[in-house]
């Protein structure tokens, strides 16, 4: 009797809106927008340190842009109306191509590309796409510390946020978690992409979004060690 081998796992780490740093070319365009610049709008704050405990606790180097989300959004399909902001929608096709042959393409591929390998070596990925969300849009509370976003009709996902979930809520049972909130796990985003071409194919991708409210308060570093380590028991 033959006795199939567990396949190798591949933990991947990814920070979409890490910074919000203009770059030069685009510097005119932003012109009197610090303001916007420092808030959810320009990127997610506190992603880039939660992607890099991440890696620090996996052993892995995260994939991170630091580019503002307003040149151009990575987490969003070149289709999308959203991909472009008001402050860039300006640009000629021209400059379109340009900036995303200078800050989305490269990052949406070098993610791709080690997914890709990992799958065609024969292991399943588990990607952990960091994000953040702000405490109030348009008026709306949102009730949540962690969210979690997956597609629910899939086995893999399910389990691995429901592992960490668990671990989490037994950890810090005062934290109002929350799956698919406050956004869906389906919709348009970079592991949404992936899932598409490589679900059947052993990756197992989730978003992960932390309340703002937390970022730099007193207990900001803490939750930050916690969410590493819970996430290490569920990939365990």
């Amino acid at each position: 009797m033959t006795v199939a081998r567990p396949r190798r796992r591949r933990l991947l780490v990814s920070c979409e809106h890490g910074g919000n740093r203009v770059p030069q070319a685009y510097a005119p365009l932003f012109a009197g927008a610090a303001g916007v610049l420092a808030t959810h709008r320009g990127y997610d704050l506190g992603a880039l340190q939660i992607a890099r405990a991440f890696g620090r606790r996996l052993g892995v180097t995260p994939f991170a842009a630091t580019t503002t989300r307003l040149v151009v959004d990575l987490n969003r399909s070149p289709g999308n109306r959203n991909l472009f902001s008001a402050y860039t929608r300006s640009l000629t096709n021209t400059q379109r191509d340009a900036a995303l042959a200078a800050h989305y393409w490269p990052y949406r591929r070098a993610v791709e590309d080690a997914v890709a390998s990992a799958v065609a070596a024969g292991e399943t990925v588990l990607h952990v796409s960091a994000h953040s969300f702000t405490p109030e849009l348009r008026g709306e509370v949102r009730n949540c510390d962690v969210g979690f976003l997956y597609d629910p009709r899939i086995r893999g996902e399910v389990r691995f946020v429901e592992a960490w979930h668990a671990a989490l809520g037994t950890a810090a049972p005062a934290l109002v978690l929350r799956r698919n909130y406050p956004y869906r796990g389906v919709s348009d985003a970079l592991v949404t992409h992936l899932r598409r071409r490589f679900g059947k194919r052993g990756y197992v991708g989730m978003e992960l979004e932390v309340n703002q409210k937390h970022v730099g308060s007193r207990g900001w570093r803490a939750l930050v060690a916690l969410l590493a380590a819970t996430l290490v028991t569920a990939v365990e």
